[in-house]
């Protein structure tokens, strides 16, 4: 179910980047476990890490959890959210959207 294990970053405006907290993360995924059914697929794993089925969108769950983000707070207005699929061994290099 869980094929895509995804790097979350907030990137500041220096374009650092910073793991996101498992609590943003988690709140996301829960908030959407019954908003939105393309997100079910998804499992927080912790700072900065998140599993993903194949039918999650990258482009569309960046644009969600940086709304989310925002809304809550998070976020400041000068900071974007970086969402990119991690390498796994023996795999290439994943898609990333930022």
């Amino acid at each position: 179910m869980f094929a895509r294990r995804l790097s979350i970053q907030r990137i500041d405006a220096e374009g650092a980047r910073h793991a996101c907290l498992l609590r943003w993360i988690d709140s996301f995924a829960m908030r959407n476990f019954t908003n939105d059914a393309i997100f079910d697929d998804t499992m927080p794993l912790a700072d900065g890490l998140l599993e993903a089925g194949a039918r999650v969108p990258l482009d569309r769950l960046r644009s969600a959890m940086e709304d989310w983000f925002r809304r809550k707070g998070y976020l400041k207005p000068n900071e974007r959210l970086e969402v990119a699929e991690l390498k796994r061994v023996g795999e290439p290099a994943g898609q990333q959207i930022s």
